[in-house]
Parts: structure tokens; sequence; C-alpha cells
């Protein structure tokens, strides 16, 4: 935009100044516009004037303002009765047609006729007067009859203004007419609108011109392919084309538009025996190349930039011989070095591989062809922007190419890779990311699906393909060279996308590399560890760890070993990437190697080598921890299991350490691997032989001082694997457990952990095990002990919420019994056993049908109290059981209002019990009105409300908080208009609320009011509220405006950060990456800058050339010159880095680290999660510790490891002793201090104060200087008398 009171930059050459002094003259000697004006008043018009009496009437009802009633009037003396008389076309507007013209297309149009455009006007008059000529002559206003009307009009009017109208409501209504209509009237509408366009095309006026364009390009493309073989078609064709060189931009693009609109959209082009190309293609290819020769390429003339932009969008259309043709007219222009001609024929070749045309249009042979061509095209590595489109636009073609011929493309890949790898030389970190991005999408696209046809390739591949893979890869690994060591992260990325596509098949020719890598790990203060480590992945990934440590061993045997271990950096990289792989590799190499070592730990540990030992015990840890990895989708995994499960069960038997480890793995298998029958079959078989270990492992008591941490493993282990274990052997298992359980001998531990593995088995038994199990547990769920009635439960659970047939048909079968047992156990159910019974009535009144609904009314007190249970589960199931019990009303019932109507008399009961009973009541009918907010009766609810806003007057603090909840989500729920209704009452409870509580709830008030003031406004909610109320609302109304300057300061901030710092998104498209190429200025050029703005625009299309290196001449005659001219100024420094706060690694990836607690937290996710745990769909952050599993036991005897940390003072004090001040310069051998290198010297030093020159505070420093004295004189006595002894000596 241009500045207020500033013209735009170039307009200052073409205005005429006053001379110098004459500024003021009166009379200027032109005055032009003053005898025009003369003219038309004191004579007579030479020509035929526009101006008739219909026309000055309608000029003056446009500028009227308020539109006046036309229509005759028999009599003037009628006007009085004018509402009587007028009958139902008299009463029109001039513009009624307009107005109410029923036709959608113009419904644009109807916008126009406030505007005070005099074209807008015009637009708005012309579709009056033709709808009103429409309707006189009963027409229906169909699109066909405004086409007719139109095109009528068109040849009648002879001002530019109206022909501009006419042809813009013709653009409009064309799209809408239907096929057959404008195939019919082709001949006539095209020399209609062809005798339009010749004669605006000489005018100087030439507003409807683009409309008419418009026009005749829907015209064309609705025709149909046989009407292309008549000269007259392609006249008109080429008469839109001539329009595309057009100097006017809007003509031009409304020209280009429609031939391109032609050329892909017409209609014939979708039917079932379309040609593969439109008949005009080959014209429209010639036509383009021509105006391009006769351009001759000049930089002043910009018919070359117009006719590459057609071309980019249209060259994708064009037959194979002119889309040769037009490749060689391109490479041609681009010859002559002109920036913008470059970067425009670059988008034109981006564009035609982009769109992926068939052989038909861009043959293997020619795509192949234009590679090779456009390498002696080649940017200097130093220019960014035309380097950046050249890798586009290559590595397009190559995709393409890759596509229609794999053989052909693999064999240009080598020289690509190689000019890529050049450009990872270049200065520019945007050029080597782009080189290296390149490189990785060639390989993924190119390489990658055709690797599995060519075989194993080998270092004497000497042709085809693998010949090809071996070059592409020598070339990458020469960039592990030093001269590469800047751009090594880059490389690593590349050289690990390498080994992942084609590892697999040319690992042979991979093993140097991979040594080359292992060199440069071990190399001191290597920066790029990282990348390093990922790259040697993807090859673990590829080629399998075997492979790979084939090429670059361990050389860890256990004896006689470098303590360093420098090759111990590979054992968490196999770990990280192994997968797919062989699970009896790790059985074969990596368990004996783990054997030894931890023999050798032992060995070391006895001679008293501790350090040595505790480093062989860790690698050997550091094996076993590589095995969940090689259990993830192993190929042999029927084969290799049964080698490895003795040492598996011996290992969790015997190592507590590695239980964690080979309990992870066996879930893996289980979870991941196991894809078809006979691998869950294998599973399976040992069952027998794993779960009786897990069992025995779980019920034994950790000793003293050892940690439980294993068992919770251990137990999901077991859950895990009972998926693939046979039926009976479970139901045997159970049988087992349930005996050990009724033990006399067992203690309450065991007990404990049989009661544990029942819950895990009785889902997966059969119908009769379940009713066994069922009358077994029956007696704990009254037994006074909480943990063995909570894990009765938890069996209950599990068998009536299973998803297998036999948990559904135990519901069904025992659904009688399961009701008396759960509303007898009812008075004896301790809290700890409430989340797991409630669980259970969930599943259970799921189930059930209208026949029993009173044992659903008997179920809700016990659901309603449990709404204030200690345990956030039990909360979370009471909540949920409402709202499944809502929905078995609303089963039964079928009318949702009236079931939920019936549901809420139930619960309005509780609202007369006592205090416990309202507050629990009051938190399950919020829940209920959150749930139900659309289907609850609005009498039901305002019933509600009134009784809820009764409550507030209340004593007790409980029932005012659970019903300020209430209001908060009613607040929410409900919208203004009906709120309004009731903000009365709810004013008046929240205003009837004690003092005493009024304080207590202070903040959550304060919220309340804010929501009202934002609903409603400050001034009525003061008026309804008492004057003790009035402070908080203008504290309120003083925190809001605060809050809403500082967000619009900090938008403006933002808006005004962004303008300074805005950095470049990553370019999508060549266009992106082409449009700073002219926009760069030379440090020289900056200095007359000044001069340039005053002479206009700075030219575009500007460009360098650069020297010889050093004492070279610049040799013209040089096949590589065009190189040397640069779009990018090569003097040009680099602008800084904009500061983004973030820290980011070698590679250039960002690292955000997120806090557990933001700063600023998001208002609306705020106030929603706040609705939320009102409504008790969330739990309250109110707990210390946060458990993960919803079925976690609180009696494991696991406890969790806490990451709070002592810190500060009072009870957040450390309590481990303070540290004595000084003790780091204590001496080890002897007394006294020692002086430390670096460290200040042992002395107690007095900081200075300015209370220290205040006088009634002088005695207190003195009192604190004369203990430091003492004790300094104390320690000097000391020191004296230990040298008179040592000297005695």
């Amino acid at each position: 935009m241009v500045k207020s009171g500033k013209l735009r930059s170039g307009t200052g050459s073409k205005l005429k100044r006053w001379k110098k002094g004459h500024s003021s003259d009166s009379n200027p000697q032109t005055s032009r516009f003053r005898q025009a004006a003369k003219s038309r008043y004191f004579s007579r018009p030479s020509e035929k004037s526009d101006l008739t009496v219909d026309a000055l009437k309608l000029h003056n009802e446009l500028q009227a303002g308020p539109l006046e009633i036309t229509g005759s009037r028999k009599d003037a003396c009628m006007e009085e009765d004018a509402g009587e008389a007028f009958s139902d076309r008299t009463s029109g507007t001039f513009l009624s047609g307009l107005s109410d013209c029923s036709n959608l297309t113009f419904r644009k149009v109807q916008r126009y006729w406030e505007s005070n455009s005099a074209a807008h006007k015009e637009i708005c008059a012309v579709l009056a007067a033709v709808t009103e000529v429409i309707r006189g002559q009963g027409g229906k206003e169909t699109e066909t009859e405004y086409f007719a009307a139109l095109m009528t009009t068109l040849e009648v009017v002879d001002s530019a203004e109206s022909q501009a109208a006419v042809a813009y409501l013709l653009n409009l209504v064309m799209k809408r007419v239907p096929t057959p209509v404008l195939m019919s009237k082709f001949s006539d509408t095209t020399k209609a609108l062809m005798d339009v366009m010749s004669k605006q095309a000489t005018s100087d006026t030439a507003s409807a011109l683009r409309w008419i364009l418009s026009c005749l390009a829907t015209l064309l493309r609705k025709q149909d392919v046989s009407v292309w073989t008549y000269p007259s078609t392609l006249q008109a064709y080429h008469g839109l084309l001539s329009f595309t060189v057009h100097s006017r931009p809007k003509v031009r693009k409304a020209a280009q538009q429609g031939v391109c609109s032609i050329l892909r959209g017409s209609d014939f082009l979708f039917t079932d025996n379309a040609p593969t190309h439109h008949p005009a293609a080959v014209t429209t290819a010639k036509f383009c190349m021509k105006e391009m020769e006769q351009a001759g390429g000049s930089k002043e003339d910009t018919t070359t930039l117009h006719v590459l932009g057609l071309l980019k969008e249209l060259m994708g259309t064009f037959p194979l011989g002119s889309v040769k043709s037009c490749c060689e007219t391109l490479l041609r222009v681009m010859t002559l070095s002109h920036v913008l001609v470059t970067a425009s024929a670059m988008q034109a070749f981006h564009r035609l591989f982009s769109g992926k045309p068939n052989a038909s249009t861009l043959s293997p042979e020619l795509n192949a062809q234009i590679i090779t061509a456009l390498y002696d095209y080649l940017p200097s590595e130093n220019d960014l922007q035309p380097l950046l489109a050249w890798l586009a636009v290559m590595e397009k073609a190559h995709v393409h190419l890759s596509g229609l011929q794999s053989s052909l493309s693999l064999g240009h890949l080598p020289r690509l890779f190689s000019a890529a790898m050049s450009c990872l030389l270049s200065p520019h970190t945007q050029v080597v990311s782009a080189a290296a991005n390149t490189l990785k999408t060639l390989l993924t696209e190119c390489v990658a699906p055709y690797m599995e046809e060519m075989g194993m390739i080998t270092a004497t591949a000497s042709a085809g393909n693998p010949s090809y893979v071996c070059k592409m890869f020598r070339i990458v690994e020469e960039g592990l060279s030093y001269r590469f060591h800047a751009s090594w992260p880059f490389v690593l990325q590349v050289l690990g996308c390498f080994y992942r596509v084609a590892g697999k098949r040319a690992h042979p020719i991979m093993t140097k590399s991979l040594q080359s890598l292992a060199d440069l790990r071990t190399t001191p203060h290597f920066p790029f560890s990282g990348e390093l480590d990922l790259a040697v992945g993807g090859a673990v990934e590829s080629m399998g760890p075997e492979v790979v440590l084939g090429a670059v061993p361990l050389n860890i045997t256990g004896y006689e070993d470098d303590l360093e271990f420098p090759r111990s950096w590979l054992i968490p990289v196999i770990r990280d990437h192994v997968k797919n792989t062989h699970l009896g590799f790790f059985a074969t190499y990596f368990l004996p190697l783990a054997s030894t070592l931890k023999q050798r730990a032992e060995e070391l540990e006895q001679a008293g080598q501790k350090l040595e030992a505790k480093v062989y015990q860790t690698l050997q840890l550091q094996i076993w921890t590589m095995l969940p990895s090689f259990c993830t989708c192993p190929v042999d995994l029927l084969a290799s299991f049964k080698g490895i499960a003795r040492v598996l069960g011996m290992a969790i038997n015997e190592r507590a350490d590695l239980r964690l480890i080979v309990c992870q793995a066996l879930r893996t298998i289980i979870n991941k691997s196991c894809s078809t029958e006979e691998e869950k079959a294998e599973m399976g078989r040992f069952a027998k032989n794993f779960l009786p270990i897990f069992f025995n492992v779980y019920s034994q008591q950790p000793a003293a001082g050892e940690s439980g941490t294993y068992r919770m493993a251990i137990l999901d282990t077991i859950k895990v694997y009972l998926t693939v274990t046979p039926t009976e052997m479970v139901c045997t298992f159970l049988q087992k457990a349930t005996d050990r359980l009724s033990s006399t001998d067992s203690n309450e531990f065991t007990r404990l952990s049989m009661m544990d593995l029942v819950v895990a088995m009785a889902p997966s038994v059969d119908e009769a095990t379940m009713t066994k199990t069922f009358e077994l547990i029956k007696p704990y769920l009254e037994t006074k002990d909480p943990g063995m009635q909570k894990k009765a439960y938890r069996v209950l659970e599990e068998m009536c919420g299973g998803e297998r047939d036999e948990c559904r048909a135990f519901v069904v079968a025992n659904l009688e019994t399961l009701k008396v047992v759960l509303l007898e156990t009812l008075k004896n159910a301790s809290s700890p056993a409430k989340r797991p019974r409630l669980k259970c009535l969930i599943h259970i009144v799921k189930r059930l049908g209208e026949e029993h609904k009173d044992f659903i009314t008997a179920l809700l007190p016990e659901v309603i109290i449990c709404t204030k249970e200690v345990s956030v589960g039990a909360r979370k199931n009471a909540y949920s059981l409402l709202v499944e019990i809502g929905n078995a009303f609303i089963r039964f019932c079928g009318n949702t209002k009236d079931a939920l109507e019936q549901y809420m008399i139930l619960v309005f009961a509780g609202l007369t019990g006592s205090v416990t009973m309202i507050t629990c009541t009051v938190l399950a009918l919020t829940r209920l009105v959150f749930e139900y907010k659309d289907a609850i009766d609005v009498t039901t609810r305002e019933q509600l409300l009134h009784n809820i806003c009764l409550l507030l007057s209340s004593r007790t603090r409980e029932i005012v908080k659970a019903s300020l909840g209430f209001i908060k989500v009613i607040l929410f729920i409900m919208d203004a208009k009906t709120l309004a209704s009731h903000v009365t009452v709810m004013m008046e409870g929240v205003g009837s609320i004690k003092d005493d509580v009024r304080r207590h709830f202070r903040t959550k008030l304060k919220n309340i009011f804010t929501k009202f003031i934002r609903k409603f406004g400050f001034e009525l909610v003061k008026s309804m509220l008492p004057a003790e109320h009035h402070k908080v609302l203008a504290n309120i109304r003083k925190a809001e405006a605060r809050t809403k300057r500082r967000k619009q300061a900090s938008e403006q901030h933002e808006d005004s950060d962004s303008d300074q710092e805005a950095p470049k998104a990553k370019s999508q498209s060549i266009e992106d990456i082409l449009a700073e190429s002219d926009s760069d200025l030379s440090e020289d050029e900056g200095k007359g800058g000044k001069a340039q703005k005053k002479a206009g625009k700075p030219q575009k299309g500007r460009a360098w050339l650069k020297e010889g290196e050093e004492d070279d001449p610049l040799n013209f005659l040089d096949s590589k010159v065009s190189q040397r001219v640069l779009a990018t100024n090569p003097a040009m420094k680099k602008s800084a880095k904009v500061e983004h706060g973030f820290k980011v690694t070698s590679d250039g990836r960002l690292i955000i680290r997120e806090d557990d607690e933001e700063d600023v937290k998001d208002k609306d996710g705020g106030e929603m999660k706040d609705i939320l745990e009102e409504a008790g769909v969330k739990s309250k952050k109110t707990q210390k510790r946060k458990f993960r599993d919803d079925n976690f036991d609180e009696d494991m005897d696991i406890e969790p490891q806490l990451k709070y940390k002592a810190g500060g003072s009072g009870i957040h004090r450390p309590l481990g002793g303070r540290d004595d001040m000084g003790a780091e310069y204590k001496s080890k051998k002897g007394k006294g201090d020692v002086k430390k290198q670096g460290k200040l010297d042992p002395y107690a030093y007095i900081p200075l104060k300015k209370d220290q020159l205040n006088r009634r505070k002088r005695a207190k420093l003195q009192g604190q200087f004369k203990g430091m004295v003492r004790g300094a004189q104390k320690g000097a006595l000391s020191g004296r008398k230990m040298q008179k002894r040592k000297g005695k000596a």
C-alpha cells in the first residue's frame, strides 16, 4: 500500500511540476478540463450523443438517494390515496428487477446497488432493465432467457460503460447456461463477441474486454470436438490467444485463464472417447514459440515473460512433438542469462514435471534429454535462489522419469548425485540442506522401489542398475572426506538414508563406509556423534546387526579387553534400531557374550577389582537391554524361540536384575510379533513353562530391603501371556490359585497375591469356571479385610466387563444372583472397594432391561453418596454410573424427555436428606444437567435452578460449594437468552450467601461474577447484587480492562515483531524459491539508494558477474560461463539470524522442551477444564500422587518414585542436616584448612552491607565480629600447640 500523503514510487517523473516561482499562479497555461467543460455548455456535440431522456431519467433516479416510485398515474389528485390506487405492477421501483431477481446467478450483483461506483450502478441498472423485459414477456427468469436478452442488449448498446456491464453479466450467466444452447448458438454468439472484442481492442477504454474474453472462453470450452475443425472456431480461438500477451494485466490474465480453461477443461476432454490432447494444443504451442522468437529475449520486452507464464500452465497439455519444440525454445531463451527469463523457464519445467504427464506428452527419452540439457544451466554454488530452483527442477525431473522408465532414471542419477554433493560445499546452509533433502528424496522415490528387483549388489557390478547404485554410493561416500567436514551432519543424513534404502541388497559395498564411520566416532571431540549414530542405526535397520558387527566388530571378548571399550557405542545404537531381524543371532552371539561378561565380572569382584567388575556388569546388562528390540517382529520366531525360551525362564527365576527386561521382551513378542495363528500357538506351547515361573515369582514376598517394582511387570506379562494360552490350561491354573487362596497355610501376602492372579485369569476361563469362581469369592465380598474385599470386587468386575462371549453369558446366567449379592453386600462395602464395585455395577446396568427398574432405583442412593468418595476412581465411576442409569431410563421409556423427568424425580429425593446427601445430590444433578443439557425439559430445569438457588442461603459450606459449582455449569451450558429469564433468581441466591461462607468462597464467587458480567454487562449485575459485592465487581471490571489492554498490546507487539523479523517459510513451490532471485541489492548500491528511490522503482532482473578466482581472467568462451552469471549478489552479507529462543542441534533441528506448568495458561482451555471438573467429567487435581493405570492396586507393596525434592524453608526444608560452612576446605589428611586451586582462600568473608553504617545495629554486628575473632584466635592457638609438639618430636 502507498502511505497516505505520499505518491507511489515512480510517479514523480510522470507529473508536470510548477516552474519555480509559479506555484501560486491562479490562471495556469494548461486548462484542458475547463475547455472541455465550456465546449459542452456552449456548443452542440458533433457526434451522436448518448444523452437521451431515458438516460437522464435513470441518472436522476440513481442520484436521488431513496428510490422513487415510477409508474403512470391517472390523476395527480390521487396521490393522497396512493396506497389504494397503486396496482401490484405500479408499486415497483426502477430497480425492482434487481432487488427481487429470482435467479441465483446474480446474487453477487445484488450487493452492488448500494455501491458508489459508476460501473457497479451501471451493472445494477442493466440487470434491472433486462429482468423487467423478461418479466414483461412472461419469462421464468432462467439462465437461457437472460443469455438471450443480454446477447441482444450487447449488440444494441454503444457506450463502453454499458458494454462492460452487459459483458460482466453475460460472463456470470454463460457459465450456467445449458451446453446445448451454447452449442446451437455458437456461430451467432461468436460473431457478436468478436465484433465487440475488435472494437474494444482498438479503443482507449477496454473495460469490457476482459469479460468478453471470459465469455468467449466459456463458449469455446462448451463446444464439441467436431466444431474445432471449422476455421471460424480456430479464428475465434486465435483472437483469444492474441490477448495472452496484451499489455494490460487484467486483460492478459483473463485471456490466459480462458486459454488454460479451454485446453485443460473443455467438456469433450472428459467423455469416454476423449482425444488425448485438445485440437488447439498444437496451434497454441506454435503461437507461444513464435511470440518468444519474435521477442528475441530482449530485456525491455516483457512478451517473453508473459508467454513463459502461459507455458508454465499449458505445457502439460501439449502433445509430445509440441512439448519437445517448446522445451528447445525454453532452453534457447535460457542461454540469454536474463535472470527473470531463466527463473520463469525453470518454473515452466518444474510445473511440467510436477504435473506427471503421461508418455504421450513427455516420453522417457525427452525427459532424459531435458535432464541432460539442464546441466548446462547449473548455477554457481554461491548463487542461492537459482541453485535451489535448479535442484528442485532436477529432483522432479528424475522422480517423473523414474515413474516412466526406472532403468533410464537410475542411469542418470549418478551425475545428479555428483552435482548435488558438490552443492554440499556451498557456503549457504540453505543450499546444503536443500541438496541433502534432494538426495534423500531421490533415494526414497527413485531407488528404493526397485531395490528388490536387483538382487545382491557387489563391488564387481560393472553394468546395469547395480553399477549405477555402486556409483551413487561411492559419490555419497566421498562426502566423508575432510573437505566436506562443514557439511558432515547432512552427509551423515544422506548416508543413513542410503543405508535404509539399499542396505539389505547392497551391504557388500557399504562395509568400508561403516568402518570409516566407526573410526570417525572414536575421534576425540567428534561433534556429530548423534547424526553418526542415526546413520549407523539405518544400517542396522536394513542390513541387520550381524552384517554391521561383521564390518565393525564390538571388540569385546571378556578377557584382555581395552577397558575404554571404544566400540561400546554400538550397543545402544543396535538396541534402538534393530527390528525384523533374526532372534537366533541374539541367542548365538549376544547371550554367550553376556554370560562371559557376567562370569568375568564375578571373577573380578572376587579378586577385589570392583571398578573393573562394575564395568563388565554394566556391559552385560546393556547387552540384555537389546533383547526387547530383537523380539520386535523377528523373522525366525518359530525356529528360534524354542532355543531361547529356557534361558529366559531361568533369567526370570534366578536373575532379579533381568526380570523387567525379559518381561518386556515376552510382551513385545506376543503383542507385536504374533501375527499368525502358528506363532500364537508356538508361544502358547511354552505357557505351561512360563506361567508357573511367573506365578511363583509373583507370589514370593520380596526380601527386606529389596525393591518390589518387578511385581507389576510380572503381573502385566501374565495378563498378556494369558491371551495366547489355551483356555483349558488357564482353568487348571485358576483352580490351583483358588485352592491356594483357600488354604489355611497361606499368609496374608500370599492370599493377596493369589487374588491378583485370580483377577488376571478370571476373564480368560469358560463360563462354568467363572460361575465356580464367583461362588468362591462371594464370602470375600463381605469380609472385614478391605484389601481382600477390594480384590474380590475386582474379580467380579473383570468377569462382568469382559469382551468375550463367555463373560456375557456368565452375566446373563447369573444376573439375578448378582443383583441379590450386590444389594446385600452394600452395607459391608469398604471405601477402597467402592471403585471396582461401581465399575461392576456399570457393566451390569448396561445389560439390564425394563423389568429390573426396581434394582436400579435401589442402587441410586449409594451411587449418589459415592460422588463424595475419597478415591478419585470411585468418584469417576459414580459419575459414569449416574449417566449409565440415565441411559438405561431412556432405553426403558423410549421418549428421552419423559425418561429424564422420571429419573430426575428420583434424584430430587436426595435434596430432603442429610447435609452430605444434599451435597452429593447437587453434585449428581450438576453432572446430569451437563450430560443431558439438550434433553432435559425447560420446566424441570427451571424448577431445579430455583431449588439450587435456595440452597445457596445454607450455612453449610459443602452445600454452598456444590451449589456454586452447579451455577457455574448452568452459566456455561445455557445460552444468554434463556439465562436472562433466570438471572434475577440466580442473583438473589448468590446475594443471600452468608457472610462467613461468602468470605470462604470469595475466589469462586469472583469467577462466577466475571461470567455474569461478560454475559449481561457490569451495570445490570451491579444493580442486582447487594452493596457488599460492589467492591468485588469494581475490581473485576478493572481486571478485565487491564487484561484487554495487555492482550491488545501483546498482539500489536507480535505484529511488529513479525513485521521486523518475519522468517521466510520453507519454500514449497518453485515460485516461492525464485521469488527472491530479483530482490537482492548490493551494499554498494545501498549508498545510492536515495537517488534510486527518486528515479523510481529499482530495476528487476539484476544480475552479477562473478570474476575469475585470484588472477584468472573471466573466459566468456568457456562452456560453463553461464555459472558466472549470478542472480544473487556475491558480495551480499548473510542476514543476521533471528533469535527464536530455542536451542538447535548440529543438524538444524529445534530443541523444544515443555515445562510442567506453562507460564501463560490458555484462558478458554482453562475455563473449559474448570467446567468439566465441576460437572464431574474430569477429576480435580487434588491428589498428590498420580498413577497411570486405573487398575493399580493400592495394596501392592510398591512405593512409587516421587519427583518431589525438599528445598526451601519451613516444612519444605531438607531434613538431612545442614552442610558445614567451609567443609570443602577441610584437609582430608589432618586438621585445619587447605587452599584449593581456583577457589578463594579459606577465610571467613564478611559481606559489606549498608546496615553496618547504622549506629543502632552496630552493637549486634560487633558481637558477630567478636565471635569470629574468638574462633580465629582459638584456631591459631591450637595450630601453635601442634607446631610445638612437632618441634619437640
